[in-house]
């Protein structure tokens, strides 16, 4: 049962035939905004679902889909498509990541759906885009960062590149389609005609760049592309993670002020009036002894003592923390970021809802992840006013 709520996408049926992560986060996102998200899943369910459950693999299938109703089509056959195109017609929005061209070699291009339904909204995330010479290659986060120059741009000078360790471009890629869906229904709301639109993860990555680029074009291709735990475009110091007593600390020095604080704390007055640290240009000129002076600091305090100082002065800082701790984190919880839920299928898990915050309405509090084609009756049958009796010749045909 879909919660009660009076969110800005109540009201809004989103048809949701997404799959692994990039999708669900985008579908994810517009049921925590109050749509009613109807997912469409092949009989044998979507591949992040049929990751082994032991191991831990299939709680993102729980994170990413919670507040949806599940649905079973096979849409290879004439029974499934036709059923989808009905369901088109009653819809808002379809939403789908398969490999570009897929949707087409099925039917159900963009002509054959906005033909039942001209006000359809049709969202597609890929690897690379509807078109352009990377079109066809296979996509995944790995992948994406590998050729996006993600890669090449994390892990220390002197190493190999390192993939980040999120699913960054997958993200990045659902943040940006579920941006690109509430502005087709923007405009929608004004046209009252569907648009297409599609997003494609090496894209949505790249500005995420920035420094990185920065470093690149003023070095005339000549610094090193991985910098460590150093500012991406070595344009910034103290900018580090710092050895503490008992872990790591990362500290930012932004601007004059906040260097002057962070002196202020350290207690060394000397370093103040030593010109060579004076700008932040001379500093990024001295980051190696910038860096060992602070470590000679951080490395005999603990990390939770030289947080709460530093930013008692205003210092931009954190403790290095590990997931147990961000699981348990107490701001998260407090906002209604982060829930206990009892899953049926999974058990005592925590999910998230979402980081989008309306106000004057509290976090939505998800659902559990639905069974697969627990909804069959509710949609195929309620929604469609067919038979109850025809779930069980679907099954038989293998439609559902």
């Amino acid at each position: 049962m879909m919660q009660e709520n009076s969110l800005p996408l109540s009201g809004i049926r989103v048809l949701d035939l997404t799959q692994i992560y990039n999708g669900p986060y985008a579908t994810y996102l517009m049921a925590m905004g109050g749509a009613e998200v109807i997912k469409i899943e092949p009989p044998g369910g979507e591949h992040l679902r049929q990751r082994g459950a032991n191991s831990g693999a299939a709680l993102p299938f729980a994170m990413l889909n919670g507040s949806k109703k599940s649905v079973t089509l096979n849409l290879k056959t004439p029974e499934g498509k036709e059923l989808l195109l009905r369901l088109v017609e009653i819809a808002d929005v379809l939403v789908q990541n398969f490999a570009p061209g897929a949707m087409g070699r099925l039917g159900l291009d963009s002509d054959a759906l906005h033909e039942r339904n001209p006000r359809l909204i049709i969202a597609s995330g890929s690897g690379y885009g509807n078109d352009g010479p990377y079109r066809d290659f296979p996509a995944m986060d790995l992948t994406v960062q590998a050729i996006s120059g993600v890669m090449s741009v994390t892990g220390e000078s002197d190493g190999p590149p390192l993939k980040a360790g999120p699913a960054v471009c997958d993200f990045f890629g659902g943040i940006h389609l579920y941006g690109a869906i509430m502005t087709a229904l923007f405009e929608r709301s004004r046209s009252g005609i569907g648009r297409e639109v599609e997003v494609s993860m090496m894209e949505a990555i790249y500005t995420s760049l920035s420094s990185n680029l920065g470093l690149f074009y003023g070095s005339g291709g000549e610094a090193p592309a991985r910098t460590g735990n150093r500012h991406g475009g070595l344009s910034l110091c103290p900018y580090n993670v710092y050895r503490a007593s008992d872990g790591y600390v990362a500290i930012i020095c932004n601007h004059d002020r906040h260097w002057r604080a962070l002196l202020s704390v350290m207690g060394d007055s000397e370093l103040g009036s030593d010109s060579r640290f004076a700008t932040m240009e001379r500093r990024v000129a001295h980051m190696d002894l910038v860096d060992s002076i602070i470590t000679d600091w951080t490395s005999v305090r603990g990390k939770n003592a030289i947080f709460d100082l530093l930013n008692a002065n205003r210092v931009p800082c954190a403790p290095v923390r590990n997931i147990h701790d961000v699981v348990g984190d107490p701001h998260l919880r407090a906002r209604g970021m982060l829930h206990d839920i009892d899953h049926p299928e999974f058990g005592a898990i925590t999910v998230a809802s979402s980081p989008i915050r309306f106000t004057g309405e509290p976090a939505p509090r998800p659902e559990p992840s639905p069974r697969l084609g627990i909804d069959n009756g509710e949609v195929l049958c309620g929604l469609l006013g067919e038979p109850l009796g025809n779930l069980d010749v679907w099954r038989e045909q293998g439609v559902i």
